[in-house]
């Protein structure tokens, strides 16, 4: 075998085991499949009454009081899912944030190693002039790696 030939070959056989060794690595650490449709536009719970194993997991829910006063702080949690989501390397939630109606309130990044709950508390604080019609919704968003952006409302009444 002449020289060119021995380094086609060689180059051949490198990139083919390279491939082949980047998809079973792709397979090990991800294995699960994703849903690209989930990645279209914000995912929210269709019906409250019947949520999927998905919404059960990755819509967040919002815990906080059914009626504060303007001006002083209270306490939002906000935790992704009814049953708490899993983080671990090839799944996890990016961040969580929330939002007074189209206003940022916070927002907590995670990290996809260790062993964390995706579980926030938020510390906040409505202003009146934020609650002219003596409401106010929170929107919670969360992001899943493999099944996109969750968003959660939930409306207060501000006295």
């Amino acid at each position: 075998m002449n020289r060119r030939a021995f380094l086609k070959t060689t180059v051949a056989g490198s990139l083919v085991a390279g491939f082949a060794g980047t998809v079973a690595a792709a397979e090990r650490y991800f294995p699960t499949q994703v849903d690209m449709r989930l990645f279209d536009t914000i995912n929210r719970v269709k019906d409250p009454t019947k949520k999927t194993p998905l919404e059960k997991s990755h819509a967040p829910v919002i815990t906080a009081p059914a009626s504060v006063t303007a001006g002083k702080p209270f306490t939002v949690e906000v935790s992704v899912g009814e049953v708490l989501h899993g983080m671990m390397p090839a799944h996890w939630i990016g961040f969580i944030e929330l939002s007074l109606g189209n206003e940022p309130a916070g927002r907590v990044d995670l990290q996809p190693r260790g062993y964390l709950v995706p579980k926030v508390a938020f510390t906040v604080l409505v202003p009146k002039e934020a609650a002219s019609t003596g409401k106010v919704t929170l929107v919670a968003k969360q992001q899943c790696n493999l099944h996109g952006l969750w968003e959660g409302t939930l409306d207060i009444a501000v006295t």
